[in-house]
């Protein structure tokens, strides 16, 4: 939508874009099936994207990969918005009538300038889909003693699948240099890779909010990105919040891990505490 909506591109000009990002960094497969579809025409010489229903359907998989995280405590969140954005599609009757509740920012951005932040954008989230991905795999490993080899899943993906990427090539590296890698993004490639491409994902998030077009899953790639590389969440306040309304408890900066405390906030709620479940 924002190549669409707000650059004010062609189909021709998108698929350029396309055919131009496949030939670097972003070499994948569904980069290269965006070219082919954006270029795809009917026997009137129509293109076939511009009438299929943006209505978008869905197997199950992304859905069962969002419970297969949420079982693991593994926050996947590219993948959970992107089956939302799916579910959201659907509503499609609802969304025609919401259409003309709300008057949209008009205006162009100029297409040299924002393409290559795109470009960025589009290559910070895909670490970071990766990074969420084999974070799963490697909680899940532990917790069922699969002793995957992560590298070697990586080469395997590489091989021949609809998430082929360049990309996986250094994927296996990081693993190689170091087997119980906890997070693709610390490894030294990526992690300088990323301060690179994450202020593209800045950008083109502000100028998407700006008029108003939903980005669910790069918005959730940032917002990974900058909590995860934060060492004081203001998570102190939410289990404050858990604490006072139904006495979960929370452990103290100043004591030993592990360690669990009720404070009786409102001065009547006496000693009793809630028990301690960890995801």
């Amino acid at each position: 939508a924002l190549m669409r909506d707000v650059l004010g591109l062609s189909n021709e000009e998108m698929r350029g874009a396309f055919s131009s990002w496949n030939k670097g960094r972003l070499e994948s497969y569904l980069i290269e099936i965006t070219e082919d579809i954006l270029g795809e025409k009917d026997e009137e010489g129509k293109y076939i994207v511009d009438y299929v229903l943006d209505k978008a359907m869905q197997k199950g998989t992304g859905k069962w990969t969002v419970i297969s995280a949420l079982e693991q405590g593994e926050p996947v969140s590219l993948i959970t918005e992107a089956v939302y954005a799916r579910v959201l599609s659907s509503m499609k009757e609802e969304r025609v009538k919401a259409a003309k509740l709300l008057k949209r920012k008009q205006g162009t951005a100029n297409k040299e300038e924002v393409l290559p932040q795109l470009e960025k954008a589009l290559y910070a989230a895909k670490i970071i889909s990766y990074a969420q991905g084999f974070s799963l795999l490697k909680s899940a490993s532990d917790s069922y003693q699969w002793e995957l080899n992560l590298g070697a899943i990586a080469s395997i993906w590489r091989g021949g699948c609809i998430i082929r990427s360049a990309f996986l090539d250094d994927i296996k590296k990081a693993y190689d240099e170091e087997e119980n890698l906890k997070n693709l993004m610390v490894a030294p490639h990526f992690h300088q890779v990323l301060k690179e491409a994450a202020e593209g994902l800045r950008k083109a998030l502000v100028l998407g909010i700006q008029h108003g077009v939903a980005m669910p899953a790069l918005s959730a790639a940032l917002s990974y990105y900058d909590g995860y590389h934060t060492e004081h969440l203001p998570a102190n306040l939410l289990q404050a919040q858990r604490d006072y309304f139904g006495a979960h408890m929370f452990e103290r900066t100043d004591k030993a891990e592990g360690e669990y405390f009720h404070h009786n906030w409102s001065g009547e709620g006496g000693d009793t505490a809630s028990t301690i479940y960890k995801v």
